[in-house]
């Protein structure tokens, strides 16, 4: 692994080429030519490109010609950060930034944020909610209580720690948006993060009430470490609604669907609402977002094989490479780490997170970043399948 690494490019040898120049731009690896439509895919939803600094501060962005400028005259260094194309300042710049706020709208399922400025909206992201954490501990409880009733070896039963903490759950759901904002606020100089203050309808009943209760822990314990990357603004719903309505902006009931009307017009409005600028949105293109659902490590499966055989399952390694990792490999292409089987590792798309194979010797892979999450745009108008956005 670490001599993979080693043999990853120096900084402004051989990358200038990173920063699509046309719809039909191809890049040429070092295993072999493969066409990449880099152009296509990023400058559709990055109108702008986020700028760092020497001390990897962020900056204001910058356009897309002007980034392409600089790394083609030694001035930046162009790298990916979880599916956006960023550039770092190669020597000392001016540090002054303007106001730039994100919108965060939450969801059960989907999610809307909105990096903006008075004079541009950045980024409009659609992310999948985590939904999985509460099977996966019903799972967990129900093979260690098959184990205890087998009476196979086991640790003894312990006290519930789990009181005056926050269910795993909605921990999960809060700390998905969580890193969410700190990613965005690595490569966005954000000053304020304005939050859509879901609530839960009370009825005086015990059983109703108390299922609504994690989600008023959950969002003040995001709020509070929210409030750590910058200042924070509550808007209520119904005035979110007011916010939309004065824009003239309707939101569709299809919430499932990967338009900005779903989600992004609510974050929208909310950082609209705090540096203003715009009557309507001047980018309503999306990048989406989807977290890997990584398989925690298990003394076995939940059902025995042939002759009562528990094989092993899950884990966050697979042969030395950790399992979201995006790698290059000659037939495949760009592609990321999943689990392993037989001395090999599987890898899967993108864009899909479909499993390409699972025969694929860990020497043949070429690191390109570590990354927990995927990122791709939306389906186009007519048949098609989504174009990765790393």
């Amino acid at each position: 692994m670490r001599s993979q690494l080693n043999a990853l490019p120096v900084a402004g040898q051989g990358m200038s080429e990173m920063l699509p120049k046309s719809q039909t731009a191809t890049c040429v690896s070092r295993e072999g030519e493969q066409k990449r439509e880099q152009g296509s895919r990023l400058t559709a939803n990055q109108p702008c490109v986020p700028v760092l600094s020497v001390e990897r501060k962020p900056l204001m962005p910058t356009t897309p010609s002007r980034a392409r400028r600089w790394i083609k005259e030694g001035k930046a260094t162009p790298f990916y950060s979880k599916g956006i194309f960023c550039v770092r300042l190669n020597g000392e710049t001016g540090k002054q930034v303007q106001e730039i706020a994100c919108g965060i709208d939450p969801g059960s399922k989907k999610e809307g944020i909105t990096v903006k400025s008075e004079a541009h909206t950045f980024l409009n992201i659609q992310a999948d909610a985590v939904t999985w954490v509460k099977d996966a501990v019903e799972v967990r409880r129900n093979m260690r209580r098959a184990r205890r009733f087998r009476n196979t070896p086991c640790r003894q039963p312990r006290e519930n720690r789990a009181c005056g903490c926050l269910p795993p759950s909605t921990k999960a759901r809060w700390q998905w948006k969580l890193r969410l904002a700190t990613w965005l606020s690595k490569v966005y100089p954000i000053s304020c993060f304005v939050v859509e203050d879901i609530k839960a309808k009370t009825k005086g009943q015990r059983k109703w009430d108390r299922s609504f209760s994690p989600l008023e822990v959950g969002k003040k314990w995001f709020y509070g470490e929210l409030a750590n990357l910058g200042k924070v603004e509550l808007k209520q719903g119904w005035e979110t609604a007011e916010l939309r309505t004065q824009a003239g902006l309707k939101k569709t009931k299809k919430k499932m669907d990967a338009v900005f009307a779903a989600h992004c017009v609510d974050s929208w409005v909310l950082a609209n609402w705090f540096v203003g600028g715009h009557i309507k949105p001047d980018n309503e293109k999306l990048l989406l977002v989807t977290p890997l659902q990584l398989h925690r490590r298990q003394l076995h499966v939940l059902q025995p094989a042939k002759g009562g055989v528990r094989r092993l399952y899950g884990g966050t390694r697979s042969l030395g490479w950790k399992r979201g990792t995006v790698v290059t490999h000659p037939k495949y292409g760009r592609t990321y780490v999943g689990g392993t089987s037989n001395g090999r590792i599987s890898l899967h798309a993108l864009q899909s997170g479909k499993r390409l194979t699972r025969d694929i010797k860990p020497n043949d892979c070429r690191f390109v970043t570590f990354a927990t999450w995927r990122t791709a745009l939306p389906l186009p108008a007519k048949a098609g399948s989504p174009r990765v956005g790393n």
